[in-house]
């Protein structure tokens, strides 16, 4: 890939504090994670899954989470969106602490789990049916999706007729059909190949930039962590701590050329020497 990147693209990184908390007033905190633990089981004999995570993620931003598996990153997805209980500390959207699920929150898990009775169309307006929230009146934020994610001419075929990335396309577009201010992606493309999943990146970057929403995705690709983020949040093994929060000053939009670039390569590089890898990811 073309190495040549200018001159104000080649900081080769900046990393803050493991556990990082955005400056007083400086911007508004979408999610707030305080002081989080989380075991299961019994404290004497159960499995501490989480241990102390702190963390702040600004309104709009794209943060990435990337760690070894076992190491706590779906379950503190989980208890963002509020599907599970954490065993001690709080978590707060806009200011507000998570007891439970909300209808401001969009998540896309690894699996779309598509209806496959129903069309393409109606699968992305299952939030909507869900709510009863008026189904006409919302057919055309559905419709307009569909566009989005390049899936205009799909919206009357049903799942079995979709390829793998675009039922995650099917997916990524229900998930966003009720405007969620915060979006929720665990691994949501690491069952597709490595083409489809670079492609389908640069998707979700092009539809980040457009919506605005404040986005959290969990993965074990360091390339695709480096790639979508303004910070990767770099875990450890469990109990799940944060080790760092590195900054990504690249420029947007990224481009897969990007990714052969000598200051994208010091990212990657970075975070791989928390896990000691020296492969590709």
């Amino acid at each position: 890939m073309d190495d040549r990147i200018s001159q104000d693209q080649r900081t080769p990184y900046r990393a803050s504090s493991p556990n990082f908390s955005a400056a007083p007033g400086a911007h508004p905190s979408a999610i707030h994670v305080s002081a989080l633990c989380k075991t299961y089981g019994t404290d004497d004999t159960g499995v501490m899954a989480l241990d102390d995570i702190n963390l702040d993620i600004r309104a709009g931003e794209f943060v990435t989470v990337v760690g070894p598996s076992g190491c706590g990153k779906s379950t503190l997805m989980r208890m963002i969106a509020g599907l599970i209980a954490p065993s001690r500390g709080e978590i707060r959207l806009g200011g507000d602490i998570v007891r439970g699920t909300r209808r401001d929150i969009g998540i896309v898990f690894q699996s779309p789990v598509l209806f496959p009775w129903r069309t393409v169309l109606e699968n992305v307006l299952i939030p909507i049916d869900v709510q009863r929230r008026g189904r006409q009146q919302n057919l055309p934020k559905a419709r307009d999706l569909l566009a989005m994610v390049g899936l205009a001419d799909f919206a009357h075929r049903y799942p079995a007729e979709l390829s793998g990335g675009m039922q995650q396309r099917v997916g990524i577009a229900r998930a966003l059909v009720n405007n969620p201010a915060i979006l929720l992606m665990d691994e949501p493309f690491g069952a597709l190949d490595a083409m489809t999943r670079e492609n389908l990146n640069v998707e979700l970057q092009r539809l980040w930039q457009s919506n605005g929403n404040t986005v959290l995705l969990i993965t074990h690709s360091i390339s695709e962590a480096v790639f979508l983020a303004d910070r990767v949040v770099v875990m450890t093994a469990r109990p799940g701590r944060i080790a760092e929060v590195l900054e990504i000053d690249l420029p947007r939009p990224r481009t897969l050329e990007m990714m052969g670039s000598t200051a994208f390569g010091h990212y990657v590089n970075r975070i791989r020497t928390h896990f000691g890898a020296k492969g590709a990811d």
